[in-house]
């Protein structure tokens, strides 16, 4: 009988690299569409005195600005009480086109790793969330532990290497839109994300000790 340690080390592997890129980035969906983490913001950072915006503008245009992020949405971002340069809405733009290809990854790595955990779960192999939670586990913990010495150095160096210009650095004369959303704000959305992606993996490893012993009592 199949135990928990499969002979195809590499099946393990591949499933466990591909349900790894499925937590990261279902954690990075999760957080960008979890408008209440900008909502407790708008009061714990209070936002409305900095921008010198009441509360419910910035709400209905943070709400915008987040639909605009959807994979559905097509058209182009309007927010009704701010104006924007043509540098600053390139570079919502090509922001939506990563938050894109990071939503179609998603989904492409979900529907793999449903079809191979389904395979694995018919033959009793779960030594893949074993190595699934080291994975998704070094990953965070290295990149927080980097981001916590420096976070505003982790945070350029972020958009160095996915941007190749300058637009995400605003003006908010032309762009008054970046007076509401502060980079602290975007430091607690990192936070988030490790946060999800240590949860998921301790679940993968729950997971894989209550079944290590069931399978190891036959």
């Amino acid at each position: 009988m199949k135990t928990l340690f499969t002979t195809n080390r590499k099946k393990d592997i591949v499933l466990s690299f591909i349900l790894t890129i499925f937590i990261i980035t279902l954690s990075v969906v999760l957080t960008v569409f979890f408008k209440q983490l900008y909502y407790f913001d708008i009061d714990y950072l209070n936002i409305p005195a900095i921008s010198g915006v009441s509360k419910d503008i910035i709400q209905k245009n943070y709400d915008i600005l987040i639909q605009y992020q959807s994979i559905f949405f097509r058209g182009t971002l309007d927010l009704p009480d701010f104006v924007m340069s043509t540098t600053g809405r390139i570079h919502f733009e090509e922001v939506k086109r990563i938050f894109d290809m990071i939503q179609i990854l998603c989904a492409v790595t979900g529907v793999i790793s449903a079809i191979m955990i389904y395979r694995n779960v018919k033959e009793k192999e779960y030594r893949y969330l074993k190595l699934t939670t080291i994975f998704s586990i070094v990953i965070p913990t290295v990149l927080g532990f980097l981001a916590s010495l420096d976070f505003d150095r982790a945070f350029v160096i972020f958009h160095k290497i996915f941007f190749r210009n300058d637009y995400w650095i605003f003006d908010s004369i032309s762009d008054p839109i970046i007076t509401i959303l502060p980079e602290t704000f975007f430091m607690h959305c990192f936070m988030m994300i490790v946060i999800l992606v240590i949860m998921m993996s301790a679940i993968c490893y729950i997971i894989y000790r209550k079944k290590e012993k069931e399978i190891l009592k036959h």
